[in-house]
């Protein structure tokens, strides 16, 4: 019989961590949270300090039912939920729940899923850290007071279903006021001069600079003139020659938000799925029984720390000499953590280095694979030496006019042998050659090609080009970020277009009420000083009643003035241009779930509704009668299908293209990857490639 009782939030990683225990051990899952605040009611008793009213979430009974059970009978129990302030808070739950001393040495806590990480932890349990629950618990009434407060005001005045968060307000704010900046743009008009050159039989690009040494805008055609004009003949002398040296140093390893970005940027992925994937190769993944059975391929994802082990860094040193040379060695110093971070658990990085990427590519799923290799490589290269990149400047003069050629080669590789951070610049970084110049050389311009530009408005926001800033102005923390950037598009109140977002009409109107009515709740100075005072709650330096107590008093009489003076907005449905076929009444688009939707304007006497077909003219190739359109799963993802359906099941994840395969007459399809659209038969092996 099982002596000890442990209780982790899911299944696979009670399966992976009772394997490493013991027989002495049982290893059940409680699967998240057992007791929340009710989805009913407010759940927070304001005039008894904020005291909050938990209850059994629905659907957990049976589950608490068994932990109950098993609990009687375990010499002990220990809580080993997650090593951050929800974590805490689940395990202080479920203390509370099966009547656990939460003051005994019952909290059990590891960064990482693997043997030896799992023993250190149980040979030094501790007790439940009160202040980390604090801190969650504050986080969760705060929450609680402004969403369960606003929304209904929300339901009355504009519609029903809408709600207003703490964080996802501020966020939505910065998709309008972008938006905002867009439309009122103005752009203005400036030129460049790009030079040609010829030295022998090198070629090479310049660009003008200034005059008489000094930098100079082009504002206008009349000042490119008067550049071209001052020119004399074509033939440049080349005045100054500088070279130096550049140091470039690898990237700090993942945290939350960094990995998120660079899993858009390189995977395509979107943060949700990035948190996903990231959890399955963390709670661990069968590697078989020669390697181990079920193991923890990465330390934990939720974190704002860049600190890691001496364990990873000597094994990561040990992998580096062995595989690259002692020259790829980094200097290992300790990074800087951010100013706000708390630090509480390490960067996010492989368990082992020696488990490479390519070793475990037939075990995992293809995007386990390509997560994992990011984190592996990205983790690898911060502990390698910096690239040494040789850099040239040359300027270029002809009367008095200055033209700047600047080039660079990588001299020693170092990390960037392994890994090259991604940007969101979709310029590619290359070397540059320059020829052999020397001061008193003189080199000829082949061409002098001018060029109108006219500068662009700010662009809008991606995925994780909002994760950048929001972490960047300290609003919300590693695990708020994807589930704010979920609810914003959940809700309606931005869409992604071309990976970017959109603030729809109804989120703009929702932002604008917030905004007259509540604007501390989407002040960006406000929501970073909670943010610093939750952590003061979880440093134990501040008592959490105090904070929400000082927040609601000015809270609540905005309420007060919003009920009265908050004006009740009707949101006109937008007329699709069609009659609806059961009751002939105009269809209009309607938001739902999932996007938009066409919808008959007699509801509810008439409930016909259609999803928004867009065709894309080609005939179905299974009917011959019906059009293709283009149609979004409910993960939202394209694919193609007949407009007959259900009475034709034609549907492709590719692109159908317009003509037959000239082999063979069959449907040819448009296949993408991230490096190039190739034309390819369903049939035959015909292949085409397209021009970028």
């Amino acid at each position: 019989m099982s002596e000890y009782l442990v209780i982790v939030e899911s299944p696979a990683k009670a399966k992976t961590i009772e394997r490493y225990l013991g027989k002495k051990y049982k290893v059940k899952a409680s699967m998240g949270h057992v007791r929340d605040l009710p989805k009913s009611q407010m759940g927070v008793y304001t005039e008894d300090n904020f005291k909050p009213k938990y209850i059994t979430i629905r659907g957990k009974g049976d589950v608490l039912k068994d932990l109950r059970k098993a609990a009687k009978k375990a010499k002990k129990v220990y809580l080993a939920a997650d090593p951050d302030r929800e974590g805490e808070a689940i395990a202080w739950h479920l203390a509370h729940a099966l009547n656990v001393d939460e003051n005994s040495k019952c909290r059990v806590v590891f960064n990482e899923i693997t043997k030896d990480a799992i023993k250190e932890s149980f040979k030094n349990p501790r007790t439940i850290d009160t202040d980390l629950v604090d801190a969650q618990q504050a986080r969760r009434i705060l929450d609680r007071l402004v969403g369960y407060n606003i929304s209904p005001l929300l339901w009355k005045k504009v519609k029903k279903g809408l709600s207003a968060g703490r964080v996802q307000s501020v966020a939505l704010k910065m998709i309008t006021d972008r938006e905002k900046e867009i439309e009122n743009f103005k752009p203005e008009e400036y030129w460049s001069i790009e030079g040609h050159f010829q030295k022998d039989e090198e070629s090479f690009q310049g660009a003008f600079y200034g005059l008489n040494g000094k930098k100079q805008e082009l504002k206008s055609e009349d000042d490119v003139k008067k550049v071209i004009n001052s020119l004399n003949e074509k033939k440049f002398s080349v005045d100054k020659v500088n070279r130096r040296e550049r140091k470039r140093n690898p990237a700090k390893p993942f945290i939350t938000s960094s990995i998120q970005q660079e899993a858009a940027r390189k995977l395509n992925f979107r943060a949700k799925k990035t948190m996903m994937v990231a959890q399955q190769l963390y709670e661990g993944i069968d590697l078989g029984k020669k390697a181990g059975g079920i193991t923890g391929l990465i330390t934990y994802m939720r974190t704002d720390s860049t600190r890691i082990s001496n364990t990873a860094k000597e094994e990561a040193e040990t992998y580096i000499e062995d595989k690259y040379g002692k020259e790829y060695l980094g200097t290992n110093k300790q990074s800087k953590q951010q100013e706000g971070s708390q630090d509480a658990h390490e960067a996010v990085r492989p368990t082992s280095t020696l488990r490479d990427p390519k070793s475990l590519k037939p075990i995992l799923s293809r995007d386990q694979y390509r997560l994992y290799k990011l984190i592996w490589e990205r983790f690898l290269a911060s502990q390698m030496a910096p690239a040494v990149m040789d850099t040239m400047t040359v300027h270029l003069l002809n009367n008095d006019v200055e033209f700047r050629a600047t080039g660079s080669k990588v001299k020693f590789k170092g990390f960037m042998k392994v890994y090259i951070e991604g940007t969101d610049d979709s310029k590619k970084e290359e070397d540059k050659f320059l020829p052999d110049l020397k001061e008193g050389m003189e080199v000829e311009a082949k061409e002098i090609i001018p060029n109108q530009h006219f500068t662009q408005p700010p662009p809008r926001f991606t995925e994780a080009r909002l994760v950048r800033t929001m972490e960047e102005l300290g609003i919300g923390r590693p695990s708020t970020y994807a589930p704010t950037l979920d609810t914003i598009q959940r809700r309606g109140y931005a869409s992604i277009d071309n990976k970017r977002f959109i603030p729809t009409e109804l989120g703009t109107i929702v932002h604008e009420l917030v905004e007259e009515f509540f604007p501390e709740i989407i002040n960006v100075e406000f929501t970073v000083k909670m943010e610093s005072d939750l952590d003061s709650i979880e440093d134990g330096q501040i008592q959490w009643v105090k904070i929400i107590d000082d927040f609601y008093q000015d809270f609540s009489k905005r309420l007060e003035t919003a009920e009265e003076e908050m004006e009740k907005i009707e949101i006109r449905d937008e007329p699709a241009g069609i009659t609806c076929e059961n009751c002939e009444h105009e269809m209009v688009y309607k938001m739902g779930r999932y996007g938009k939707f066409l919808a008959c304007s007699n509801f509810p006497e008439c409930r016909n509704t259609k999803p928004i077909l867009k065709e894309i003219g080609v005939k179905c190739p299974k009917c011959e009668e019906g059009n293709v359109v283009e149609r979004k799963s409910k993960k939202r993802r394209t694919f193609y299908g007949c407009d007959r359906f259900p009475e034709c099941d034609f549907v492709s994840w590719d692109k159908p293209i317009a003509r037959p395969c000239p082999k063979c007459e069959s449907l040819l399809v448009e296949k993408k990857s991230k490096k190039q659209t190739q034309i390819q038969c369903t049939n035959c092996d015909y292949k085409e490639k397209t021009q970028d």
